[in-house]
């Protein structure tokens, strides 16, 4: 009935729910009419009519016939298959459920292989929810998993069924059907045909067979959420950048991708901190993070700045949006940038220098050069820059922030990624003296990235001018950041030694990761000092296809930058994240086979 679906099954049954507007009904079936079957029996209940008249006579390869449960409002999919079981015993068959949305290759993977009965499976992800399995060596099944007995700390060794079968003749005749019978005899009509294979799979193993499906594309869809994800799974090849990119995140629901487009630490946190946390779970999930005054205490223990100075926000995000809504005038931006800035103001309040050569660099001299001609009020700089990976020395950050002190302009420094650069140590404006000395100097750092925790939704901001981060702490809501943002803030000093020897070993991935990429005959890489490079894709490929590529064939995702504002709309570009050896070289690798 697919209650959970919402107004998508007033009218239909779930199977007709269309995924990229195409019924899930209509993929199965045009997708089993490309192999020899002799006939479809359709189990129908809920909206059964509507349900013949949708698929009328237009797959008459399929000899479609139905079996129709008038009681499926009270019984459950025991019932359903029950109804069917003498087309179950009478041919070798795929039990299959309407709510699947697979790929081709699933349907040749369990016909072609020659066990008689066969489960296809699927290694647990996070978003998986039903039955699941636990298979030995050779691939028998040793145990059916139902909801009830699913035990978090055994994930490890769990498959989802996804609820592909086949079964021999034989299998159903002689333990299948009887099995089910008496089940429902026993137990009633309202329970799931798995438990039957349980039972079978207890008195007997090795009855049933796993087919571990790997990385092939499969979706179970029960409510809204789950159609979104397997539009985007789905999405046929004009859509499915569109889809991905404007997910922002929640990739960890894709099982097995590689993300190469969102830029965290690959070495932070630890899994020490990371069990520190997990120690407080309970207690940090079941009570009230702190308010704004003591979290700002915290943050400034863990940061280095004083209280009155700093301001910590749910992610960096709130933090920009509260600060651009109380400044004045003009914005002063380059581009390239990070769009989060610009995106805030109106067009004609946006003072823009776009760097003038092909590497996209720039440095304090440049920017002097320029605002001094084209008046800004605010003056912002991404450190390294977002996508361009340039980089100011602090030094000339502190003589750009002098200079636009003379000019009654602020300087808004983002060091995001600073702790990526090579002179991570040495390298931000975080401290009291520095702040002190530039009131003017407003410092932005999402947590998110360089600590490598962005579902955490942390950032900082600081500045001396205290009647500036008042009235910001007054304009944020009280409650703005999580228990656990606050615990990790308490904690974060005592792992402090396995920050900084996380940001070295950082530095010295990229410097491989770099010279695999350089190897790569249609990548112009530039220069960078963030936890990103920005490449030039030369010809005759295009971003878009190898972005394309790398997610259909190899399950990593990666950014085709070549419409970002400032780059040069005749060239294509597309950015790559640096993560840790193993996933850089499994990128590199998938690069390499494009030639």
């Amino acid at each position: 009935m697919g209650r959970r679906l919402g107004e998508l099954t007033t009218q239909h049954t779930k199977s007709m729910v269309p995924v990229n507007g195409t019924p899930l009904i209509d993929r199965m079936l045009r997708q089993l009419a490309s192999h020899q079957l002799k006939r479809v029996i359709i189990v129908i209940g809920y909206k059964g009519e509507e349900l013949r008249q949708h698929i009328g006579n237009r797959f008459p390869e399929l000899n479609i016939q139905y079996v129709e449960n008038p009681v499926y409002e009270t019984t459950n999919n025991i019932y359903s298959l029950a109804l069917a079981a003498n087309q179950l015993q009478e041919d070798d068959t795929l039990l299959i459920e309407s709510d699947l949305i697979v790929d081709d290759s699933l349907f040749s993977l369990i016909l072609s292989d020659p066990n008689p009965n066969l489960a296809l499976v699927a290694k647990y992800q996070s978003w998986m929810d039903g039955t699941m399995v636990k298979i030995d060596e050779q691939q028998n099944i040793l145990n059916f998993v139902p909801k009830k007995a699913f035990r978090y700390d055994e994930v490890d060794q769990y498959y989802k069924t996804v609820n592909i079968y086949k079964f021999s003749r034989q299998f159903s005749q002689q333990k299948y059907v009887p099995f089910i019978n008496a089940y429902c005899k026993a137990l009633g009509p309202n329970e799931y045909y798995e438990q039957v294979l349980q039972v079978i799979t207890h008195l007997d193993k090795g009855n049933i067979k796993a087919l571990p499906i790997g990385d092939e594309k499969w979706y179970e869809i029960d409510d809204v959420q789950d159609l979104d994800i397997a539009e985007a799974i789905f999405a046929e090849e004009k859509d499915i950048l569109r889809k991905y990119y404007g997910r922002f995140g929640g990739f960890w629901r894709f099982g097995g991708m590689l993300d190469f487009c969102y830029l965290v630490n690959p070495y932070f946190p630890t899994p020490r901190l990371k069990a520190e946390i997990r120690t407080f779970f309970d207690t940090l999930l079941t009570q009230y993070p702190s308010g704004m005054k003591i979290n700002s205490l915290i943050a400034s223990k863990s940061f280095g700045v004083r209280q009155d100075y700093i301001l910590p926000g749910n992610g960096a995000a709130e933090l920009i949006k509260t600060l651009l809504d109380m400044l004045p005038g003009k914005l002063g931006v380059v581009r390239p940038t990070f769009e989060e800035y610009p995106n805030r103001f109106e067009a004609e309040r946006l003072v823009t220098f776009f760097p003038q050569n092909e590497d996209y660099r720039y440095n304090a001299d440049d920017l002097m050069n320029y605002f001094s001609v084209n008046r800004a009020d605010t003056l912002l700089i991404i450190n390294p820059d977002n996508p361009s990976g340039n980089y100011i020395p602090v030094t000339d950050l502190l003589k750009l922030a002098k200079w636009t002190a003379q000019q009654g302009m602020r300087l808004i420094v983002d060091e995001s990624f600073v702790d990526f650069s090579e002179d991570w140590q040495t390298a931000s404006l975080l401290h009291n003296s520095l702040l002190e000395e530039n009131p003017n100097l407003i410092v932005m750092k999402s947590i998110s990235k360089s600590y490598g925790v962005p579902g955490l939704r942390l950032g900082i901001l600081a500045s001396a001018d205290m009647q500036l981060i008042s009235r910001m702490k007054a304009a944020v809501p009280i409650w703005n950041i999580n228990s656990f943002a606050e615990y990790f803030m308490q904690i974060y000093t005592k792992h402090e030694a396995d920050y900084h020897e996380a940001c070295g070993k950082f530095v010295e991935e990229r410097k491989t990761f770099e010279q695999e990429l350089k190897q790569i005959s249609y990548l112009r890489v530039m220069p960078t000092q963030a936890n990103y490079f920005l490449c030039e894709v030369l010809k005759p490929h295009t971003a878009r296809e190898i972005v394309l590529t790398m997610l259909k064939r190899y399950n990593i995702l990666t950014r085709d930058c070549s419409l970002k504002p400032g780059l040069n709309p005749d060239k294509q570009y597309m950015r790559i994240a640096v993560r840790n050896r193993e996933e850089n070289h499994k990128l590199y690798e998938a690069l390499s086979s494009l030639g």
